[in-house]
C-alpha cells in the first residue's frame, strides 16, 4: 500500500509548469521508499499517450536500478486477459473503407445529398463522428431521434448518412477502436467494481475530456489503492471560480460559461467525485518555476465576466515586474519573420546547451522553423515528423496515380520523369540526359536535325519511339512507352486491382530499364509508406469500387496520415511539439508560437452533421470543450521556466487577432500600474523586438543601387543582319529585346504543357483558311459556309482540349458568314495561287548588309498583275497609326514583293494591302496605299535599320510600348522595376 486508507477519492495534481513525468516519477519513488523492489512492479499506471509512457521509461532509467510499474496506455487500460476475451478491434483503414463503400452506394443512389468529390471527406467525418458517439456513449437512435422540426432541410438529409451506419454500434459487430476502448473500459470497471485490486492503481496525465476516460477516471479515483493525479491544475483559483465553472446557468445551447475555462475538466471530474478543489493534494512539493506568473495567468484567464474580479485580485498579485521577468512577448509582422526569430533563439538555446520547445498548433510555422534552423545545420526533434504526401515517395506514388485520370500530357510526363527515384534502380543508363532532351522536344525544340520541332503537349508512342531512335535509346523508349503510355482509366473497378496496378505501375517506374525497385521502399520515408500501403492492400477487399479520380484521392487521403520522422539524428536539445506532446516534454525554454485567434485556439472545423443545438442535446462536445482543452495546454506550457509568446500581425492573406488568451493577459498587465503591469508588459515586447530585430537584421538584403534603364550598345558585328518581318514591331517598341534575342542568345522556353493560348488559335485558324482557300481553288463550288465550316471542325478536332474546341468552332461560326461573302468580292478583284498562299519572301538592303524575310498569309494578282496582300489576324488588326508607326507588317510585305522577293510571284505593282480579322470584329480592313505609299515605308524602314547599325545605337529597354503594363519576355533580365519608363536610358557599350 502506497496510500492511506480514506474515505474518500483520491486526486492529485501538479501545478502548471512542473514537469510533469518527472514529478510523477519522483512522486512514484518517494512513495515506493522503503518497500521491497518488487513492490512498485506491482503498482499499475494509466496514461494518456505513448510519449508519455517513453518519457517515464525513461526517467526511471536515468535512476538507481529496479523495476518498472506496469506502464498502460488508456485506450489499452483494461487487463489484458480481459481485453483478450472481447472482439479485436478491427484495423481503423478497414472502418473507413466501409464507410467509403457506404457513403458511395448512397451517394449512387441519391446524388443530390453531396457531390461525389466530397466522398472520402464525407466517410473520414462520418467515422470522427461514430468514434465520438462510442466515446461518449451515445447511441445512433439518440441521433436519429433528434428534433429536426425547427431546422434546415440540411440536418434531415445529414441523419441519410447517420443511418446508414447504425448497424456498426451493434453488439455483434466488430468493434472499431474507439468502440473497443469503450467496451474493455465497460468491462475493466464492472470487474473493478466486483473485485477491487489490492495493488496501486494510478491514472495520470488526463484531463478527462473523452467520456469514456471520465468513466474509467471516475473508476480509478475510487478504488482503494487508486488515484488520480491532475496535470496543470491550478492551485490558485478560487473556492467560488470553480462553483462557478459548473454552477453556472446554462444557455440556451446548453453550453456552460465556464466549458472553455482551462479547469473545466477538472471541476467537472471533481464535481462527479464528489470532491471541491481544496480535496485536491499535491503529488509533489515542487515548486512551479514560475509561481507568480502563475497567479496572473489564472486570474487573466477567469470566465467572463472577469473585470471586477481583475479589479479586485489584480492588486493582490504582486509586482508583475519579477512575474514575468523571463517572458518574452514577440509580435511578428509576418510569419516568416516570427519563424525566423523562433530560429534564432532555438540557435541560441542549442549552443548553450538549454532545453527548448516550440510548441504550436501550426505545422505551417513548424516547417518554416525548421527550414530556417537548417542554415545552421540544425534538426529539430519534430514531434508530427514529415507528411507522408510530402516525402519522396508519396509525392512519386501520388503522381502515378494521377496518371490514370486522364490521356497522358507532357507535364505530367516530365513532372514524373524529374523525380529523383524515377529509375533511381538503374543509374547507369544516361537517363538523365534522355530526360532533359525529352523534354525539350515536348517543348517543340529543335533536339535532333531528324525531329521535327513542335509542340507535343500530349506525346504518344510514336513520338517517344521516334526521339529513342535518333538517340540510340530504344530500350529506354520502350520503358517509357510501358510505363507511361497507358490510356486512361474510365468506369469503376475493384480497389484491390487499383492498388495491385497503382504500386506494379510505380515500382516499374522506380527500376527503369533493369533495375529495382528496392529504392522506392528505402530510408524512414519508404518504410513507413510501404506499411501503410501494405495496409491499404490488406483492406482492400472491404473498399468500393471506385473510378480513377476517386482512386487517387483515397490514396492522398491515406498518405496524409502517414507521419514519417527524419532518419537523421535530430538534435537533443531542440524538439517542436504539438500541444498535447508539449504535457509530456519538460523544457527549461518554451516558446508558444502561433499565438492568433483560429490557429490558437484553433478554429472548430466544420460539422457537416450536427449543429450546436443538436450535438449538445445528443451529448456529443461541443467546440467550447475543445478550446477550453486548448486553453488548459496553454496555461500548462505558459508555466514553464522561460517561456516565448509569439505571434504574427498578418497572415499570408489577412490581418490577425490575437489569441483570446494573450489578449487577456495583455489587457491585465495593462490595467495594473500599481504591479507595474504596464512597464512588465513593455520589458516583455522590448525582449521580443531585440529578436524581432536580430531577424530583420538577418534578412536585410545588402544595399545595392538600383539600375538605371538600360540601353546596350554592343559591337556593330555582333547586331542581327537579319530580321524577320513581324520583329519590326519589336525592334521599334522594345529594341532591347532584339538585343537579348538576336544579340545575346537568349530565347524564351517554350511551355512544356501548351495552352490554348492566342498564339494556338492564331495558327490553328490560319490553317483552317489555307486548307479553305486551296479547296476553293481547286473547286470554287467550294466556297460555301458548309465547306468552310467542315475544314474548321477538321482542323479544331486536332486541337487537344474538347472545351476550347468548342469555344473556337462557335466563334468561327459567326464569322464564316461574313468571311464567305467577302471571299467572293476578293476573288472577283484579284486570285491567288497555291503557291502565294503561305509564301516565304525576303529582301535585302546591299548597302547595309541587311535582309529582311517574311512569310505572307496570301498574296492575289489581278488582271493588270497588281498585287493584293492580305494579312489574316485572329485577333484585332492594328490601326493605321500603329500600322504606321509600329507594325509596317503589310507595308513591308509590299515592299519585299516590290523587289521581287517572292519568288517566281512578280507582281508589276502593289494594288492593294488588308488585314482580313477573324476576331470580335471580323471583316476586311484596308490601308491606304495612296496617303501612305509602301515605298515611302520602306525608306523609313532602311533609314531604321541604319539607325539600328549605327555605332553609336543603343538598344533601349520598352522604348515605346503600346501599354505600360504590357509584358516582355526580357522583363527581368533588363531588371524592370528599378527603373521606370520616365528614366532617361543609359548607354553602355558591351565589348
Amino acid at each position: 500500500m502506497i496510500f492511506a486508507e480514506a474515505s474518500a477519492p483520491r486526486v492529485f495534481g501538479a501545478p502548471p509548469g512542473v514537469d510533469f513525468p518527472r514529478a510523477l516519477v519522483a512522486g512514484l519513488r518517494q512513495r515506493f521508499e522503503g518497500q521491497p523492489p518488487e513492490a512498485i512492479a506491482r503498482a499499475e499506471l494509466i496514461v494518456n499517450t505513448t510519449r508519455m509512457k517513453r518519457r517515464i521509461e525513461a526517467l526511471f532509467a536515468q535512476g538507481a536500478p529496479g523495476f518498472l510499474p506496469r506502464i498502460r496506455l488508456l485506450d489499452q487500460a483494461g487487463d489484458p486477459h480481459l481485453a483478450a476475451r472481447l472482439a479485436p478491434p478491427i484495423p481503423p483503414l478497414r472502418r473507413r473503407l466501409e464507410l467509403t463503400a457506404l457513403v458511395s452506394r448512397l451517394l449512387d443512389a441519391e446524388p443530390d445529398l453531396a457531390p461525389r468529390a466530397a466522398l472520402f471527406d464525407l466517410a473520414d467525418s462520418l467515422a470522427a463522428l461514430m468514434e465520438e458517439m462510442q466515446i461518449e456513449g451515445v447511441s445512433p437512435e439518440a441521433v436519429a431521434g433528434l428534433d429536426v422540426s425547427d431546422q434546415s432541410g440540411h440536418w434531415a438529409r445529414a441523419l441519410r448518412f447517420v443511418e446508414i451506419v447504425q448497424h456498426f454500434f451493434a453488439a455483434e459487430t466488430d468493434p472499431d477502436a474507439a468502440a473497443f476502448q469503450a467496451r474493455l473500459a465497460n468491462a475493466q470497471l464492472a470487474r473493478w467494481e466486483e473485485s477491487p485490486p489490492a495493488h496501486p492503481v494510478i491514472l495520470a496525465g488526463s484531463t478527462g475530456s473523452r467520456g469514456t476516460t471520465l468513466r474509467l477516471m471516475e473508476g480509478v479515483a475510487r478504488l482503494p489503492q487508486g488515484a488520480l493525479i491532475l496535470p496543470g491544475f491550478d492551485t490558485d483559483l478560487p473556492r467560488h471560480v470553480w462553483d462557478e465553472l459548473i454552477g453556472g446557468v446554462s444557455r440556451d445551447d446548453r453550453t456552460l460559461p465556464g466549458e472553455d475555462h482551462p479547469q473545466f475538466r477538472f471541476a467537472r471530474i471533481l464535481q462527479k467525485l464528489g470532491l471541491m478543489a481544496d480535496d485536491v493534494a499535491l503529488w509533489t512539493q515542487d515548486a512551479p518555476p514560475a509561481p507568480g506568473r502563475n497567479r496572473l495567468v489564472s486570474l487573466a484567464l477567469r470566465p467572463a465576466p472577469v473585470t471586477d474580479q481583475w479589479l479586485t485580485e489584480g492588486p493582490g498579485l504582486g509586482d508583475l515586474i519579477e512575474a514575468t521577468d523571463t517572458l518574452t512577448l514577440v509580435e511578428a509582422t509576418t510569419r516568416r519573420e516570427e519563424a525566423l526569430a523562433i530560429a534564432l533563439r532555438l540557435r541560441e538555446a542549442a549552443e548553450t546547451g538549454q532545453e527548448a520547445a516550440l510548441v504550436t498548433p501550426d505545422r505551417l510555422l513548424g516547417r518554416q522553423v525548421t527550414a530556417a534552423l537548417d542554415r545552421w545545420g540544425i534538426l529539430p526533434d519534430d514531434s508530427a515528423g514529415i507528411p507522408g504526401q510530402l516525402t519522396p515517395p508519396g509525392r512519386l506514388l501520388r503522381h502515378v496515380a494521377a496518371l490514370a485520370e486522364a490521356p497522358l500530357s507532357a507535364e505530367a510526363l516530365i513532372t514524373v520523369l524529374k523525380h529523383p527515384l524515377t529509375h533511381a534502380g538503374d543509374r547507369t543508363r544516361g537517363h538523365g540526359l534522355l530526360r532533359e532532351r525529352l523534354e525539350l522536344y515536348l517543348r517543340g525544340e529543335r533536339v535532333h536535325r531528324d525531329l521535327v520541332a513542335e509542340p507535343l503537349p500530349y506525346p504518344e508512342p510514336r513520338h517517344i519511339r521516334a526521339f529513342a531512335e535518333v538517340f540510340e535509346a530504344g530500350e529506354w523508349g520502350e520503358w517509357l512507352i510501358g510505363c507511361f503510355c497507358r490510356p486512361p482509366v474510365h468506369g469503376t473497378r475493384p480497389l484491390a486491382d487499383w492498388v495491385a496496378d497503382h504500386i506494379a505501375r510505380t515500382e516499374a517506374i522506380v527500376a527503369g530499364t533493369a533495375g529495382e525497385p528496392s529504392e522506392l521502399w528505402a530510408k524512414q520515408a519508404g518504410i513507413a509508406i510501404r506499411a501503410a500501403v501494405d495496409d491499404l492492400a490488406a483492406e482492400a477487399g472491404h473498399g468500393a469500387d471506385l473510378s480513377a479520380r476517386d482512386y487517387s484521392d483515397l490514396f492522398g487521403a491515406i498518405l496524409r496520415r502517414v507521419e514519417v520522422r527524419d532518419r537523421d539524428a535530430p538534435h537533443p536539445h531542440i524538439r517542436i511539439l504539438g500541444t498535447l506532446e508539449a504535457r509530456v516534454m519538460g523544457a527549461d525554454l518554451m516558446i508558444l508560437a502561433g499565438l492568433n485567434d483560429g490557429t490558437w485556439p484553433e478554429i472548430p472545423a466544420a460539422d457537416p452533421w450536427l449543429n450546436r443545438r443538436m450535438r449538445a442535446d445528443a451529448g456529443l462536445l461541443l467546440p467550447e470543450r475543445r478550446v477550453g482543452l486548448s486553453a488548459h495546454d496553454f496555461q500548462q506550457a505558459i508555466g514553464a521556466r522561460d517561456v516565448w509568446l509569439t505571434r504574427a500581425e498578418k497572415s499570408d492573406d489577412a490581418e490577425t487577432v490575437p489569441s483570446r488568451w494573450l489578449n487577456r493577459i495583455t489587457n491585465l498587465m495593462s490595467g495594473l500600474a500599481s504591479r507595474n503591469g504596464p512597464e512588465a508588459l513593455a520589458a516583455m515586447k522590448a525582449r521580443g523586438r531585440h529578436w524581432l530585430g536580430l531577424a530583420r537584421a538577418l534578412e536585410a538584403p545588402p544595399e545595392i543601387p538600383p539600375e538605371p534603364r538600360p540601353s546596350p550598345v554592343p559591337p556593330v558585328e555582333a547586331r542581327p543582319t537579319a530580321l524577320r518581318v513581324t520583329r519590326i514591331k519589336t525592334l521599334i517598341r522594345d529594341p532591347y529585346a532584339i538585343y537579348a534575342a538576336h544579340v545575346l542568345k537568349l530565347n524564351p522556353l517554350p511551355p512544356l504543357q501548351r495552352a490554348p493560348d492566342a498564339l494556338l488559335r492564331g495558327t490553328t485558324l490560319h490553317d483552317v483558311l489555307h486548307r479553305f482557300i486551296e479547296s476553293v481553288l481547286e473547286d470554287e463550288g467550294a466556297l460555301t459556309e458548309a465547306q468552310m465550316m467542315a475544314e474548321v471542325r477538321a482542323r479544331l478536332a486536332e486541337v487537344p482540349f474538347p472545351l476550347i474546341r468548342q469555344l473556337w468552332q462557335a466563334r468561327m461560326a459567326r464569322v464564316v458568314p461574313g468571311f464567305v461573302e467577302d471571299e467572293r468580292q476578293r476573288l472577283a478583284r484579284a486570285r491567288p495561287s497555291p503557291q502565294s498562299l503561305e509564301i516565304r519572301g525576303k529582301a535585302e538592303i546591299p548597302n547595309l548588309g541587311f535582309t529582311l524575310t517574311g512569310t505572307a498569309d496570301r498574296i492575289d494578282i489581278d488582271e493588270r498583275g497588281g498585287a493584293w496582300i492580305y494579312d489574316y489576324k485572329t485577333g484585332n488588326p492594328p490601326s493605321s497609326k500603329q500600322e504606321r508607326y509600329f507594325d509596317k507588317q503589310l507595308y513591308l510585305e509590299a515592299g519585299i514583293a516590290g523587289r521581287g522577293g517572292f519568288g517566281d510571284l512578280a507582281p508589276r505593282h502593289i494594288a492593294g494591302l488588308a488585314y482580313i480579322g477573324l476576331g470580335s470584329k471580323p471583316g476586311e480592313v484596308p490601308l491606304d496605299i495612296e496617303e501612305l505609299p509602301p515605298e515611302t515605308v520602306w525608306a523609313e524602314f532602311e533609314a531604321l535599320i541604319a539607325g539600328m547599325l549605327d555605332e553609336d545605337h543603343g538598344f533601349t529597354a520598352r522604348r515605346a510600348m503600346q501599354e505600360d503594363n504590357a509584358v516582355s519576355d526580357y522583363d527581368h533580365l533588363s531588371r524592370l522595376g528599378e527603373w521606370e519608363l520616365t528614366d532617361a536610358p543609359r548607354k553602355e557599350r558591351m565589348e
